[in-house]
């Protein structure tokens, strides 16, 4: 049971405290994947700088297989953040090596040797998801909180599994959004209130896994990891959100992203 994870990666660089910490929404996938006991990879381009060999020493260091990530003359994406009275302000982003990221025939077939393959709205390869998909493999996508972005319209007719967050709950209004979207199932995390998932025939929801919330960053992602392993394991849908909320209840009681 393999998951190759593709696209963005992203440094956060906490310049007032002098830190800098790896993630991307694939790379935290990969990540969380390997901690439920399965096997992954993380295929993407980091720079020449500073935080390339540390992203893929990082990323490495958390049993994730880093055959596939490049170097490439430049920088490494990074997020500047700050931490003001505890909370993190996120400032600008900068794209670095990623804005020339694209995938090769290698890295497809790379891809392909996988059980299913997912990405992100950032992540430069929704161009590509067709070519995979057509090979029999699976694929997931992460569109964050703008399933309407052109990225993620493009990828869809050749998605799987579609992801994305809102902070409104379960609405009349989410599950007709949900049901126009083409993608064979789509999920919506709901934060605090849950998920929902859609099958093109019926509506599930499930709750969340009480926690002690220390963090929220990377929770979303430990859902989609939790869940697209109870997918490979052929569970029973429910099964599968249940997976993803005990995932992110993990993440939740923890600084950082991992």
């Amino acid at each position: 049971m393999k998951l190759a994870a593709v696209g963005d990666n992203c440094m956060d660089v906490y310049e007032n405290i002098g830190k800098a910490y790896p993630g991307g929404n694939p790379v935290n996938v990969a990540v969380y994947f390997v901690r439920l006991g399965g096997e992954s990879s993380y295929t993407g381009v980091v720079g020449t700088d500073q935080y390339g060999k540390l992203m893929k020493e990082k990323i490495a260091e958390k049993g994730v297989d880093v055959s596939h990530i490049r170097f490439m003359e430049g920088n490494t994406a990074i997020t500047h953040v700050e931490l003001v009275d505890g909370e993190r302000v996120f400032g600008e982003y900068e794209e670095g090596v990623l804005a020339d990221f694209k995938l090769t025939d290698e890295e497809i077939d790379f891809l392909c040797s996988h059980d299913m393959v997912v990405t992100g709205l950032w992540g430069n390869v929704h161009d590509d998801l067709a070519k995979i998909q057509a090979r029999g493999v699976k694929v997931a996508f992460d569109a964050a909180t703008r399933p309407e972005d052109p990225a993620a319209v493009t990828a869809i007719p050749s998605v799987d599994y579609l992801f994305f967050a809102t902070d409104d709950g379960d609405t009349p209004e989410l599950r007709e959004t949900m049901k126009q979207i083409k993608a064979k199932v789509v999920i919506t995390t709901l934060g605090e209130k849950g998920s929902i998932v859609y099958d093109g025939e019926k509506y599930t929801t499930f709750g969340i896994i009480p926690c002690n919330v220390v963090d929220t960053m990377g929770a979303g992602d430990s859902f989609i990891a939790g869940f697209l392993k109870g997918i490979l394991e052929e569970k029973p849908v429910e099964e599968c959100m249940k997976m993803g909320a005990a995932n992110s209840s993990v993440t939740l009681e923890y600084n950082g992203a991992w």
